[in-house]
C-alpha cells in the first residue's frame, strides 16, 4: 500500500485555541496540535495536511477537493458540527472515511452541542480528550484504513 494522505480540517473559532476559553479548550494552540499531528503522522508513516477556516465554504471546497488526493479526513468542524448540513452532505458525497473529533466532551456541554450532523456519516467520533482528541483520531483513522 502506498503512503496514506490524510486531511485534517478545523472549523470555526479553532484558530483561537490557546486563548479562547482555556478552562474548556486548554492552553494548547492549533499550531501546537498541527505540530503534534505531524510528529505522530511520521511515526505512523502517513502524511497529513492541516487546514483551519472560519468560513464554511472554504471547508466545503477542501472536502470536495479531497476526493482525489486524500484517503481519510479528520474533522473538528467546531460549531459547524451542530449547524452545517452542507458539511455533512459534502463529507457523505466524497465517500472518504472520516473521523470527527472534539477537544471538549460535547455531551457534557450545552444541549445544542449534543447533536452532530457529522456523526451519522463518520466512521467514528472522539471527544473530550483535549488536544489529544486529534491524535487519537489520527491513530484510529490510520488503523481503520490499514485494515
Amino acid at each position: 500500500m502506498s503512503q496514506l494522505h490524510l486531511l485534517v480540517l478545523s472549523g470555526a473559532n479553532l484558530n483561537l485555541l490557546g486563548t479562547r476559553e482555556p478552562e474548556i479548550y486548554g492552553s494548547v494552540t492549533l499550531a501546537d496540535i498541527h505540530n503534534s499531528l505531524e510528529l505522530e503522522a511520521q511515526k505512523l508513516q502517513v502524511n497529513v495536511s492541516c487546514l483551519q477556516s472560519n468560513l464554511e465554504g472554504e471547508l466545503l471546497e477542501a472536502i470536495h477537493s479531497a476526493r482525489n488526493s486524500y484517503q481519510g479526513i479528520i474533522i473538528n468542524a467546531g460549531a459547524y458540527t451542530h449547524t452545517s448540513v452542507a458539511i455533512r452532505d459534502a463529507l457523505s458525497a466524497v465517500e472518504i472515511p472520516t473521523v470527527e473529533v472534539h477537544l471538549s466532551n460535547i455531551y457534557q456541554r450545552e444541549e445544542f452541542r449534543h447533536h452532530s450532523y457529522i456523526a451519522p456519516i463518520a466512521i467514528g467520533q472522539i471527544s473530550g480528550f483535549g488536544a489529544n482528541s486529534y491524535i487519537l483520531g489520527l491513530q484510529a483513522l490510520v488503523s481503520y484504513l490499514k485494515k
